[in-house]
């Protein structure tokens, strides 16, 4: 029986394989979706978006001449999108543009905590019930304005690139109707012991500029089937306009490889990540940001859920320095041709991991178990452990697999399951969102 459905299997992807001579795409293309989906993090989407695509007289094709991408949508569990970003290599002969800017507001961010094992997990306080608990939970809202400049040199694969990034955080106490007042919050119990410092708790402004060097070899940046990439660049603030003290600097370094298999048929690849503090002191509320150069999510925040450590909670690990890494093997199982649109399916089982290498206030979030116990008549041993376990940070882990539905090698909308493998990290993970995280 299986050798039957394998081989079936195998006859329809040649049959269907038979129909993918692609047409070249010339002119404007358009990704339209409504924002229906879901994700075990934020809740239910809606809303619309679209990726639009210009591939002039097709000369370029399958990279296009310049993309925009627009999002409008909501979260069913308070978080708002509103998201525009423009990429270019061919607008400005010998220099790659990138922009965007964003808006997330959420007035019910989850928030468990700092340096990974050392918090503790509890699924039952995870959530906002009748009687008003809502342990886990924290205000962040977001305004961003990023831009980046590529530029090769020479004919080589190597390059340059630079950028500043305006973000305006606004953080505080959750605000929900199923919250009752008073309710404590893990960061409201972090805030009145020192765990996040009292100048940063209602968040800041920074201007974050970033530098450094890019290789790339690869046969197609969104859809990759041979080649390697790395990118390696420093990024940091002058704390000039909130004058928190939070002057910092930080180094980035990914290295993602790809290696056919099959020809045009099964791709493994993979991605080693690296992103620390060098120097100074970042604020709490801009640890869980994962810096990019080429954006491929909307928002990039780790280390969890589905941008870095898939099937774990969403920022289930925040600290100062992280390294994780993702492996991926990618199988096109079909490849059609429909309503003039170049199609591909994909599956990509996949197994992530990552850990915390430089903790964050570590000295302050032990300090704190003992205030609460001052501070709180007759606190116990489990409120304690949510402030601080005492356990040594570990490797965290996640595997799942995903479908992808590419059209024209670059809109890619995904859909990923993800199971994390150690129950302080959480559970399930599903997600509808678009192109891969590597």
């Amino acid at each position: 029986m299986k050798r039957t459905l394998l081989a079936t299997a195998l006859v329809l992807s040649c049959t269907l394989s038979s129909y993918a001579q692609e047409v070249t795409k010339t002119g404007l293309n358009f990704g339209p979706l409504p924002a229906i989906g879901y994700s075990s993090d934020l809740g239910w989407h809606y809303g619309a978006l679209s990726d639009i695509y210009w591939y002039g007289d097709g000369s370029t094709y399958p990279e296009y001449v310049w993309k925009a991408n627009v999002e409008v949508s909501r979260y069913s569990k308070g978080n708002t999108v509103l998201h525009s970003f423009f990429d270019s290599k061919y607008l400005i002969p010998g220099l790659r543009v990138s922009a965007s800017v964003s808006f997330f507001g959420n007035n019910t961010y989850s928030f468990y905590g700092f340096n990974g094992a050392s918090s503790l997990y509890i699924p039952e306080l995870d959530r906002i019930t009748d009687d008003g608990l809502g342990f886990f939970i924290m205000k962040r809202d977001i305004f961003r304005i990023m831009t980046c400049l590529q530029g090769n040199f020479g004919d080589s694969n190597w390059g340059w690139a630079g950028g500043i990034t305006f973000w305006k955080m606004t953080t505080g106490h959750a605000r929900n109707k199923g919250l009752t007042d008073g309710t404590t919050s893990l960061y409201d119990l972090y805030v009145q012991n020192g765990v996040i410092p009292e100048a940063e708790k209602d968040g800041g402004q920074h201007l974050e500029f970033k530098a450094g060097v890019v290789y790339d070899s690869r046969d197609h940046e969104n859809n990759p089937t041979r080649g390697s990439n790395l990118e390696v660049y420093a990024f940091g603030s002058p704390d000039i306009i909130s004058k928190h003290d939070n002057n910092y600097l930080k180094l980035a370094a990914h290295w993602k490889q790809f290696f056919p298999l099959v020809q045009d048929r099964l791709t493994l690849g993979y991605h080693l990540a690296y992103q620390g503090l060098i120097a100074g002191k970042a604020p709490f509320y801009l640890l869980q940001n994962i810096q990019s150069l080429n954006m491929k999510q909307v928002n990039n925040e780790g280390l969890g859920s589905t941008c870095t450590v898939r099937g774990t909670t969403s920022n289930r690990l925040m600290g100062d320095s992280y390294a994780w890494s993702n492996f991926e093997l990618r199988w096109s199982f079909a490849k059609f041709r429909w309503i003039n649109q170049n199609w591909t399916l994909v599956t990509n089982p996949f197994f992530d991991a990552g850990m915390i290498i430089k903790p964050y206030n570590l000295d302050e979030q032990k300090a704190a178990v003992s205030k609460v116990h001052g501070n709180i008549p007759g606190t116990d041993y489990e409120l304690a452990k949510l402030i601080y376990t005492g356990n040594a940070e570990k490797l965290h882990m996640g595997a799942g697999i995903g479908l992808h539905v590419i059209m024209n090698q670059n809109f890619n909308i995904n859909f990923e399951f993800a199971k994390c493998l150690d129950p302080n990290d959480g559970n399930i993970g599903i997600n509808v969102g678009l192109n891969y995280i590597f």
